[in-house]
């Protein structure tokens, strides 16, 4: 039986070029980056050319970009690292109910620290209202994070508009884009954006590697203490060959960017197109402008363990949603802000992603077996 891997969203394979780039930064040049001698400046050379392929990814500078051990470090750093350093001027944190877990527990850790953090509601398809981040900033506000798109159900953020309001207002803005990162054209500077996040392994890169751009005029504490790598504000040995991946797969993901969005958009439409025909009742959680490769659907009458389980069994990967909760009988925390505490979809939603290695024909596959397992579960 082929299996198809449809939870792109939670982790993709490796691009072949890039495993293949990584090798020999693990066997032939694995010298530490902080050494002086041959071995280490091999390194170093490597690291710092991997710096700028990131950085100009995003119209930044090549010293603004912090390599980490992924997005939840990233983002853990944006939140306490600034909210830390930024104390004395104020403790208002402003954030949205859907943002991934290592947004909202680094809010809830700083909450234990004195900060007041302000999570804000979203409408029904899951988008953050621009007039209610207006409404909730304070003289003391002193970091707003609005991830770029959301992980679930790919409903893409106000971003460029959020940017805009914070311009005078003394608050940095942060934003978390490690689901858009590859997929949509970023620049920090025309969005206002002072801290992005990214991560290797949804672009098709090794997993354990990520970065954090830090605008230089943000004050920002570190959170690992040891050496001066990184300027001073992520001690520990650099992973030279994370690091080479993850831009390895920026460079990749930059070159095929449009090819790939019209490739998503066109499985997704094959996928509903089947759902429609086959008359089965269904609907679709988050923007229809939103990221291609994100489509989340209720089934109403189904259990979403259930339909997991049979179309795993059925050789399909797919998703309850945030692969960082997987195993867990809590409802999605994106689709109750979106829908109530009450609502059915919390229920018998289920996200499928796409990425590399797809084909159409495995697409259509997927989404007939996804018709007769929803069919036998509702006994229709």
């Amino acid at each position: 039986m082929e299996r198809i891997y449809l939870d792109h969203a939670a982790t993709s394979p490796v691009h072949p070029d890039v495993a293949a780039g990584m090798v020999q930064w693990m066997t032939e040049q694995f010298g530490n980056p902080s050494s002086i001698h041959h071995f280490g400046r091999q390194s170093r050379r490597a690291v710092d050319e991997a710096r700028a392929v990131v950085a100009r990814s995003i119209g930044a500078k090549e010293t603004e970009i912090v390599f980490t051990s992924g997005g939840t470090e990233a983002d853990n750093f944006a939140v306490i690292g600034t909210a830390i350093a930024n104390r004395g001027r104020g403790n208002h944190i402003i954030t949205t109910a859907i943002e991934h877990h290592a947004v909202l527990r680094a809010c809830e850790y700083l909450e234990t620290q004195g900060f007041e953090v302000t999570y804000l509601p979203v409408d029904e398809q899951g988008t953050v209202s621009v007039e209610d981040v207006k409404a909730a900033l304070r003289d003391e506000t002193v970091l707003v994070s609005v991830m770029f798109a959301n992980n679930e159900v790919g409903t893409i953020q106000p971003i460029r508009e959020i940017g805009a309001l914070l311009r005078d207002h003394p608050a940095y803005f942060h934003t978390d884009a490690v689901q858009a990162y590859g997929l949509l054209p970023i620049d920090v500077n025309e969005y206002g954006i002072d801290l992005l996040s990214i991560s290797a392994h949804k672009i098709n890169g090794p997993k354990g590697s990520g970065a954090l751009y830090v605008r230089e005029t943000v004050r920002i504490t570190p959170l690992l203490f040891g050496g001066e790598q990184e300027r001073k504000r992520r001690a520990g040995t650099e992973n030279v060959p994370g690091i080479i991946g993850l831009a390895q797969a920026a460079e990749i993901a930059e070159r095929t960017r449009e090819e790939k969005r019209r490739q998503y958009a066109a499985w997704r439409e094959a996928m509903l197109a089947i759902f429609r025909s086959s008359g089965i009742d269904y609907a679709v959680n988050g923007r229809p402008d939103g990221l291609p490769h994100i489509l989340n659907v209720a089934f109403p009458g189904t259990n979403v363990e259930s339909l997991l389980v049979n179309l795993d069994l059925a050789g399909i990967a797919a998703s309850s949603g945030s692969a960082c909760t997987a195993g867990s009988i809590d409802p999605s925390h994106v689709l109750v802000a979106m829908c109530g505490k009450e609502s059915e979809r919390i229920r018998s939603s289920v996200r499928f992603s796409f990425g590399l290695g797809n084909t159409m024909e495995q697409i259509e596959r997927a989404a007939e077996e996804t018709v007769k397992i929803i069919k036998r579960l509702t006994n229709r």
